[in-house]
């Protein structure tokens, strides 16, 4: 058997345990402080939105000897703030701005073509509006609503309200320090984000959910013997899981 399997099967069986749930202020103590820098930097920092839901413009140049620099002065000598210069691999530069004239846009496309070295017709433009992002978010709040609250109602039934509760406290715990990675460094809040978002609350809900189940099993009795207190049986339950 090798080392990862022999230490797997030790602690299953309890031959070897960490002490996880006796060090619990620990844990609450630095999931806290995480939590208050993340709502801290949301509120002071806030959230770097995309156009999808601010609305803007998005230029990308296709050009092996644009640097994200030289194509940031480029959208600046025209009067526009760049929102966002960022490169897409080796050769293409994403430009985003605020919402342009035409009149801007067609300055842009020619300082970044002019600075790029390429034809102006090399240049993509594409005008994105607020709604869109809009009503996805909107959606994603509605949809996230109904399931906490079923999923709510399936804990309280199946385990106890207490773990409920628990389950509901780490989903928010989790969501609040994903937001809050991106809010620190500014990343930029697109679509996709919200995606990695919901995958990682359906990650925590199923580990959360998995060591529950576990405790459960374990702790089935403990209060009608001597063997186990209830927080060796849980500390058990997270080490099997």
């Amino acid at each position: 058997m090798s080392r990862l399997g022999s230490l797997g099967h030790k602690l299953y069986s309890g031959e070897v345990s960490y002490d996880i749930v006796g060090k619990r202020r620990r844990w609450y103590a630095i999931s806290a402080v995480l939590v208050l820098i993340s709502l801290l930097s949301l509120a002071t920092r806030g959230l770097n939105l995309g156009i999808e839901f601010t609305g803007g413009a998005e230029y990308q140049v296709s050009s092996t000897s644009c640097t994200i620099d030289q194509a940031r002065t480029a959208v600046e000598e025209t009067g526009v703030q760049p929102s966002s210069v960022t490169a897409l691999g080796n050769e293409i530069i994403r430009v985003t701005t605020e919402e342009v004239d035409n009149a801007q846009s067609l300055a842009i496309r020619t300082s970044l073509a002019e600075t790029c070295g390429v034809g102006a017709e090399e240049v993509s433009v594409q005008f994105v509006g607020p709604t869109w992002g809009e009503e996805i978010t909107q959606k994603a709040i509605t949809a996230l609503l109904v399931f906490l609250g079923l999923l709510s109602v399936f804990l309280a039934l199946y385990f106890d309200w207490r773990m409920a509760i628990a389950a509901l406290v780490a989903l928010v715990h989790d969501i609040l320090l994903t937001i809050g990675v991106y809010s620190l460094p500014q990343f930029e809040v697109t679509p996709a984000t919200l995606i990695g978002i919901l995958t990682i609350l359906g990650y925590s809900l199923y580990d959360t959910v998995v060591v529950f189940d576990k405790v459960k099993e374990n702790t089935r009795g403990v209060l009608g013997q001597s063997r186990q207190t209830y927080s060796q049986a849980a500390n058990l339950a997270v080490n099997q899981t």
